[in-house]
């Protein structure tokens, strides 16, 4: 079993994150001037440290094995997210069938059923859901972000071990040339397709 060393400043970037996602929630304002107008600094974050952390984790367990369990690796993954997410959905479908109107709980169902299957952020995008417009009338709006962490986590270990294993001399240089393409496209999809570049994986692979 492999683990990564305690990193406390680790988990103080973990507080900036959660501090600057609740102050944009909350659209606090001093002087009328709202706080962190942008708002998407915290999830910026929080993929970022995921990012260092698994890929920390698969690199580690590489080097020192020369192989990647992908069964302990997935099953740590479920038992750290499902329980908590169908424990909230629960909770949440509960609410919203006593509180909702029929077409914010039909929309609420399905976002429910893509979190499920890691693929809501796909649903908001392609069914035209703005984060910034829609989050107070769709609670598992949020799950976007998580749906990209899944997708991170089933695809980059692929990844990662087949350049480890095949082109292990030149694995700072791929990974460096995959930030420089992901980081690239997230600067043209800004600009011209902004929720896709919002909702899906490859425009924030470099984080």
């Amino acid at each position: 079993m492999i683990k990564i060393n305690y990193r406390p400043e680790i988990d103080g970037l973990r507080a900036i994150a959660v501090v600057a996602v609740i102050i944009y929630h909350a659209n606090l304002k001093i002087f009328n001037y709202p706080l962190l107008k942008g708002g998407f600094l915290g999830v910026d974050i929080f993929f970022v440290i995921s990012g260092y952390l698994i890929t920390s984790l698969i690199y580690k367990e590489l080097l020192i094995n020369n192989s990647f369990s992908f069964k302990y690796f997935y099953e740590r993954r479920i038992r750290r997210i499902l329980p908590v997410l169908l424990f909230v959905m629960l909770v949440s479908l509960t609410f919203a069938w006593i509180y909702f109107p029929p077409y914010d709980l039909l929309n609420l169902s399905k976002s429910i059923l893509y979190s499920l299957g890691f693929s809501s952020n796909f649903y908001f995008h392609y069914s035209g859901q703005e984060y910034a417009t829609v989050g107070l009338r769709n609670p598992f709006l949020h799950t976007w972000s998580l749906s990209i962490e899944e997708q991170y986590y089933i695809l980059f270990p692929i990844v990662l071990l087949i350049t480890f294993k095949y082109f292990g001399k030149y694995i700072i240089h791929i990974l460096l040339l995959g930030f420089i393409i992901s980081l690239g496209l997230a600067d043209w999809g800004s600009r011209n397709h902004p929720s896709f570049n919002f909702y899906i994986l490859p425009t924030r692979g470099w984080e």
